[in-house]
């Protein structure tokens, strides 16, 4: 029976919308890992990302060997890398994730970039470029568009891209070059490096790849024809000195 006003007519009752209406679910939020060398722009992403709900972030590392670790391990939808890593760079990274079907999204993070670098990140299957002086909002609303299937990427000049395979050469695989050539066996490099002989593997793939060869005699020939050309040209670069590797902790899981 409906209430009754003083005046003897019937009191109309009006639910409100928040009553009446279902609570929509809150969003999942964006599982992401963050790699970079400089533990202050790690700190950095980290509390930015952290502060936003629609992304939460799973683990950092300082290096691109790392972070494939944690690709290993974890499951995330967006990575968000730097580009000058140690061991393995985000080119590195972009050329070890390609040929994975389930591997996470690739936004690479990085500061004053060549003119051919975001051109370079796309054409590595990367989804996303942000420079790091960006403000902050447009990194996070360029990985949440990431994570929404598109990619954002800044004008892009194909024609500058650069052709020299050497130069796209990671710090380690030019490590390894030159232990090719010092005639060192997997087993034996592993120990120099302090990585693990499926990790020399690993690296003495993409290494084969960027140069066009198919195993260590080739790749050794093609680096001493380079050398020669370099010579006559005057423009000869040595490899670099190899140092053992202290392994260390570099990522944390969250």
């Amino acid at each position: 029976m409906a209430d009754s006003r003083a005046d003897g007519r019937p009191e109309s009752r009006t639910e409100s919308r928040s009553e009446t209406r279902p609570k929509r679910p809150k969003p999942v939020p964006v599982r992401i890992v963050l790699a970079d060398r400089s533990p202050v722009v790690l700190s950095g992403l980290e509390r930015i990302f952290s502060e936003d709900e629609r992304f939460r972030v799973v683990a950092v590392a300082a290096d691109g060997e790392r972070f494939l670790e944690a690709v290993d391990r974890l499951s995330f939808q967006v990575g968000i890398i730097g580009w000058a890593m140690p061991y393995l760079d985000g080119r590195g990274v972009l050329q070890a994730l390609r040929d994975r079907a389930a591997a996470p999204r690739i936004v690479v993070y990085a500061d004053s970039p060549a003119a051919d670098l975001p051109g370079t990140v796309m054409s590595l299957g990367g989804a996303g470029f942000c420079i790091n002086n960006a403000p902050a909002g447009e990194l996070l609303d360029t990985v949440a568009a990431v994570a929404d299937g598109r990619m954002v990427f800044p004008y892009i000049d194909v024609r500058t891209l650069d052709t020299d395979p050497f130069v796209a050469l990671t710090r380690r695989e030019k490590e390894l070059l030159a232990l090719l050539r010092a005639g060192r066996p997997a087993a034996n490099i592993a120990a120099d490096l302090g990585i693990s002989v499926n990790t020399v593997k690993f690296h003495l793939k993409n290494l084969y790849a960027k140069l066009g060869v198919n195993n260590r005699t080739q790749a050794v020939t093609a680096y001493l024809s380079a050398q020669a050309e370099g010579a006559a040209a005057g423009a000869a670069a040595p490899l670099p000195a190899t140092s053992r590797r202290i392994p260390e902790r570099r990522s944390r899981v969250g």
